[in-house]
């Protein structure tokens, strides 16, 4: 399908549809004779640094370890922006052979460069504690690694022998990272048949949002078949790499499949635990309450899962172009932080955005780091819909955290899943009660209450249901493999516990586990949504009652980047993830807008509540 006839299709005119992104920040192209110099530079490089200090990083003191650091982390620097660059234009075309060999090619020489340095942490976690304070104390330059050194030596006592480290880095892009592109190009070769069109995976899910119940049941029909055609498939991809976990994370002596990602994210696991147990404790009041007032809002005795996201029947079906959505977004954040809003305009001016509708490019949106040196790229398929207004206001909250903490450079500018999620879904915020303050009229503020409600149960809910279903799934895979027919049953129990009986769930839904691309990429990563949903629930309650000096702090908390852990982030504002009673105030305010939708559907006679 040609880009005109894709815009055609979301019902956008071409103009107002989103930009494609400018990469030559990173290359000019991938064919540029730097890139080929850039990989020959990181060899040698890797190469001096082995030489120089391998097998010598115990004796070192402290301004030589801090010029072993330094090379290290400018070494990263340059790695980045290869890797970045390869990630970035496979994402914008995964149907390309030429981009996915160069991709695959760049992903083998990095890995190539890595083995080669991999002594550097090895090595660093067999410093002595006492020893390494005494280097800090004694050097300024080492000091400045701390946080780096702090998070790093985290892993010490899951550290294997220096050779196993070796074979588990460099057998990695033949093997998870192979299953992984498997899956990323299987995905984005489907194609959905509907109405005698073949329809892109973007395409068809933008369907499921129809207003016309039809229509969204023949989508979800259409994604069912496809997804069962290739469920064996899936299911291969599945159980190969929740195996390839289990071994490693017995190796590395976890205790549990989801333990190796919160030591990752920086958080306790008893943490991570209280979080997923109060969502989960909050089923009946949050998602099982609102998808029940939603069926008597929509005249339906229940839903069908193609009904999770469908439109109200107060919603307009009208689409925001591009530069609207640009505006509200920008007025939204510079209303809080006119430096904010500054960061933002560069992404537009400067074309770091690729929300182009186009056959093979990647179906989500994320917001990329690159490197510290560069600035970060935001890719997303804008199609007009409020949600895509947000899903961009929410990438652009990463994006300017990225931006902020980049100071610290390559080895500490990044945030852990947990923490990375704040600015995004505060941008969000934002952005929501931005628009909620100009609606006047009381059915548009009835749909953006209820849009708002859903993205916050897609967020917290959902993405907690889909921790259930991992460590469901990773907990059985330990006993044997799984068969298809046995991930789609866990599949709809944990959707059946999470969404609530409004729900009358079809076969077709069974498949549906399969297009998840987090349980592939980085398992146990979804609750990192949820996490940070919460957290800026209380963060912006902090905000919303006493903003007087509230900026500068939230923009420290940014700019901190991966050097402060969530206490030291939080404590400024009175805040505390390790209180059990944290969760559930963060719970309160998506519990409140469900209180404040249901009194007004009530007083508007539309959808009055019944008994419990």
């Amino acid at each position: 399908m040609r880009d005109s006839e894709t815009a055609a299709a979301a019902g956008l005119p071409a103009e107002q549809q989103g930009p494609a992104w400018d990469l030559r920040d990173l290359y000019p192209s991938r064919t540029d004779p730097q890139v080929e110099a850039d990989l020959t530079a990181c060899h040698k490089e890797a190469e001096r640094i082995a030489t120089t200090w391998r097998g010598r990083v115990n004796s070192l003191s402290g301004d030589e370890l801090a010029d072993l650091l330094e090379a290290y982390e400018a070494l990263d620097d340059r790695l980045g922006r290869l890797g970045a660059f390869a990630s970035l234009l496979f994402a914008a075309d995964r149907d390309d052979a030429e981009i996915g060999r160069f991709y695959q090619g760049i992903q083998e020489q990095i890995t190539a460069v890595s083995s080669t340095t991999l002594f550097v942490t090895l090595e660093v976690n067999r410093i002595e504690e006492a020893d390494l304070q005494g280097k800090i104390e004694a050097s300024a330059r080492l000091a400045r690694f701390r946080p780096w050194l702090r998070d790093t030596r985290a892993w010490r006592e899951h550290q294997l022998d220096d050779a196993v480290e070796k074979v588990l880095l460099e057998k990695h892009v033949t093997g998870r990272a192979a299953w992984n592109r498997l899956f990323d190009e299987t995905m984005a070769g489907l194609r959905f048949p509907y109405d005698g069109q073949d329809l892109t995976s973007q395409e068809i899910f933008d369907k499921m949002s129809s207003k016309d119940r039809a229509v969204r049941e023949k989508a979800a029909t259409a994604i069912g078949n496809v997804l069962a055609k290739n469920l064996k498939l899936f299911a291969r991809i599945t159980n190969t790499l929740a195996k390839d976990k289990q071994i490693e994370d017995e190796w590395r002596k976890f205790e549990r499949p989801i333990s190796s990602r919160n030591l990752a994210n920086h958080v306790e696991d008893e943490v991570v635990d209280a979080l997923i147990s109060a969502v989960q404790a909050n089923y009946p009041k949050l998602s099982h309450r609102y998808y029940a007032l939603k069926a008597r809002w929509l005249g339906l005795d229940h839903l069908e899962h193609w009904d999770r996201n469908a439109p109200l029947p107060e919603e307009s079906e009208a689409r925001l172009p591009w530069n609207k959505a640009r505006e509200v977004v920008v007025d939204a954040y510079g209303r809080f932080s006119p430096k904010l809003a500054e960061i933002l305009e560069q992404f537009f001016e400067k074309n770091w955005i690729d929300a182009q509708l186009r056959p093979g490019k990647d179906s989500g949106a994320f917001c990329h780091p690159t490197t510290s040196s560069v600035h970060p790229y935001v890719l997303m398929n804008y199609q007009g819909r409020a949600r895509d207004v947000m899903t961009l206001a929410h990438e652009l909250g990463h994006g300017v955290h990225q931006v902020l903490a980049a100071k610290h450079g390559p080895l500490m500018a990044s945030t852990p899943l947990t923490l990375a999620e704040t600015a995004s879904v505060f941008g969000e915020q934002l952005t929501f009660r931005a628009l909620l303050d100009a609606t006047k009229d009381p059915a548009e503020r009835r749909v953006l209450l209820a849009g708002k409600i859903e993205d916050m149960l897609n967020t917290v809910v959902r993405q907690i249901a889909f921790v259930e279903f991992e460590r469901r799934v990773h907990d059985a895979r330990r006993k044997a493999e799984l068969t298809p027919p046995e991930l789609c049953k866990i599949w709809m129990d944990v959707q059946t516990e999470s969404l609530g009986p409004a729900f009358r769930f079809r076969e077709d839904y069974r498949t549906f586990w399969s297009y998840i691309p987090h349980f592939i990429h980085v398992p146990f990563y979804v609750y990192a949504y949820a996490f940070g949903d919460c957290l800026v629930n209380s963060l912006y309650a902090v905000y919303a009652q006493n903003p007087d000096g509230f900026e500068p702090k939230y923009l420290e908390l940014l700019a901190a980047g991966g050097t402060l852990r969530h206490q030291e982030l939080l404590a400024p504002f009175g805040l505390d993830a390790t209180d059990p009673d944290f969760w559930t105030k963060g719970l309160g305010v998506l519990e409140r807008f469900i209180d404040e939708l249901a009194t007004e559907l009530k007083e508007a006679g539309i959808a009055d509540e019944q008994a419990a």
